[in-house]
């Protein structure tokens, strides 16, 4: 729990005072060729494991993160999750057997499980559970009392001082004493229930706030000491505590990797990625867990953010693309209030509906999954870059990739390592072929991506290509500009569009703004029509000009439509 979170939850604190065989031991790193964890941050347990099924298996994702599952205060915020009062599963999220049936749904898709695991600390104040516990802040029955705590009851409030950091109060939290024997103890037999219900590994919240030593005897104590073991420990210049000091335990969450991201993608050029990792001071790549956002970061501000557009996608497209770590693929909600709980209790009813972004389905990301497992192992050849925001780089002889994060098209014959012959580009679905010399000639548009792998040779019936939304339908794009608090959306004359009805009509995704994306199921064979509005925050609707536009779902896989809003 990193300090970004400290001034929500001080204001808690003032409020509230009044696989594929479920058997399988996960390796110490994420193992074989699909290291991708989807973060499905507040997701319901039921809702994770029809992602699993539905996207995450299908598109290789190898882990899939689901958010604390133990009993917490009560609070509709997100971060009532991170103040547990009991180790029993009963949050918001879910109960025990909703738990189960998440975690064996996820390993028959072939996709194991981490747990957002917070043991350094309990809740900040006195009341009863989601789980029904009563419990008051230093006193949780059967559980903990004073005595297991640390004797520091302040504040932290130097990171300069390892005890300050290590045994006072993250933001007026009760912080366990995880030096005495109980404690580890108690806090083993959560972790070991957790893998009793075939939970493949941990993300350690707030392990900077514990001693490594400490976690080390924890983790010692697991049923399977092996099991994939990811710990937040945030780098702060001149910090007393570094996350260097956690590697022994298993992989690092490297922060300064997402932050770097953001100032090149912001403010410098994409060209200086040319040796992005290790070189550029950051932990050893085999025990990094890397992210371009987390549910932290997003809402501080620190990194890059689904609100900055193209350049947050292409951003997971370069993470995804480029060997370095171990990435995450973050999966939240839009906010404005920082400290509001997700949509629906956490019920994802649809993709892209109740404010649910889903990035981990976005076609430019969830197609880059399959393309860094054909490229496990593959060393960078032949980049290219124009000095500014326009690159390209191949992964040996297994994929290559190209990033236009220009305001202006990009045309040009990149140089690859590939095999001659067919290929399909999985961030368009379009078609390019390879020739004898190992090139090929394409026009990127602005804030777009090109990818090819050997895994896909061709965009339908052929290859590992991206996973759609759905086997049939239509996949709309649409160019249109918008005023803060507009967003765009598409009808029609199937029912699956809203049938013309504007309050029921489909609202695309402005990750890549200016186009807006959306991708529907639709029967094969289906002739609709359709068009596009506009609607503001009063729930105002403008309807774009010109005739009905149409077109026609094929016989297999979905109609691509590229359109331009027409004033």
């Amino acid at each position: 729990m990193p300090r970004t979170r400290r001034a929500a939850l001080a204001a808690l604190a003032a409020a509230a005072a009044t696989l594929v065989a479920p058997s399988a031991p996960a390796a110490a790193a994420p193992p074989g060729a699909r290291d991708v964890t989807a973060v499905l941050f507040e997701w319901k347990f039921d809702s994770v494991a029809t992602a699993c099924t539905g996207t995450l298996g299908p598109a290789g994702y190898g882990y899939v993160q689901v958010s604390p599952p133990q009993e917490h205060i009560q609070g509709p915020q997100w971060w009532t999750s991170y103040q547990p009062v009991s180790y029993k599963i009963a949050g918001r999220l879910g109960d025990r057997a909703a738990f189960k049936r998440m975690v064996d749904t996820c390993h028959a898709a072939g996709v194991k499980v981490v747990a957002d695991s917070v043991i350094n600390h309990m809740a900040a104040s006195d009341g009863t559970g989601t789980g029904g516990s009563s419990y008051t802040k230093y006193g949780y029955p059967g559980l903990y009392s004073g005595a297991d705590m640390d004797d520091c009851r302040a504040t932290i409030s130097n990171y300069q001082d390892r005890g300050n950091v290590q045994n006072c109060e993250l933001v007026q939290l009760a912080d366990l004493d995880t030096s005495e024997d109980h404690v580890r103890a108690t806090i083993a037999g959560y972790l070991n229930d957790l893998l009793s219900l075939g939970v493949d590994g941990f993300r350690i919240d707030a392990a900077k706030h514990m001693p490594a030593a400490d976690l080390a005897n924890i983790k010692s104590r697991l049923s399977d000491p092996g099991a994939y073991w990811k710990q937040e420990a945030i780098f702060g210049a001149g910090e007393a505590v570094s996350p260097s000091e956690y590697l022994g335990n298993g992989d690092v969450q490297e922060f300064r990797y997402a932050r770097d991201l953001k100032r090149v993608f912001q403010n410098e050029n994409l060209a200086y990625l040319k040796n992005f990792g290790e070189a550029w001071g950051h932990m050893a790549s085999a025990k990094s867990a890397v992210f371009v956002d987390n549910h932290d970061t997003e809402r501080g501000g620190d990194t890059l953010s689904y609100k900055n557009g193209s350049a947050y996608t292409l951003a997971n497209v370069f993470m995804l693309a480029w060997p370095y770590g171990s990435p995450d693929v973050h999966s939240g909600y839009e906010w404005t209030d920082k400290d509001a709980g997700p949509p629906n209790g956490g019920a994802v009813n649809a993709c892209y509906a109740d404010g649910w972004k889903c990035q981990h389905s976005w076609r430019e990301i969830s197609s880059m999954v399959a393309f860094r497992n054909e490229a496990r192992g593959q060393a960078v050849t032949n980049w290219w870059d124009n000095g500014g925001d326009q690159i390209a780089f191949g992964r040996g002889s297994k994929a290559y990739v190209a990033i236009n994060h220009e305001g202006s098209a990009l045309t040009r014959t990149f140089q690859t390592s590939l095999p001659a012959g067919g290929y399909c580009d999985v961030q368009s679905g379009a078609a390019v072929t390879v020739d004898s010399g190992g090139r090929f000639t394409a026009t990127l548009a602005a804030g777009t991506a090109l990818a090819l792998h050997t895994g896909a040779r061709t965009c339908q019936g052929g290859g590992t290509t991206p996973p759609p939304a759905a086997t049939s339908g239509a996949s709309f794009a649409v160019t249109a500009t918008t005023s803060p608090g507009q967003d765009i959306y598409v009808t029609g004359d199937r029912a699956e569009l809203g049938g013309w009805n504007t309050a029921a009509a489909l609202k695309l995704d402005p990750a890549s703004y200016p186009v807006w994306k959306l991708d529907t199921a639709l029967p094969a064979g289906t002739s609709f029509a359709y068009k596009y509005v506009r609607k503001d925050a009063s729930g105002s609707v403008t309807w774009e000009s010109g005739a009905n536009r149409t077109a026609t779902v094929p016989a297999n896989g979905k109609v691509t439509l590229t359109d331009t809003w027409r004033s």
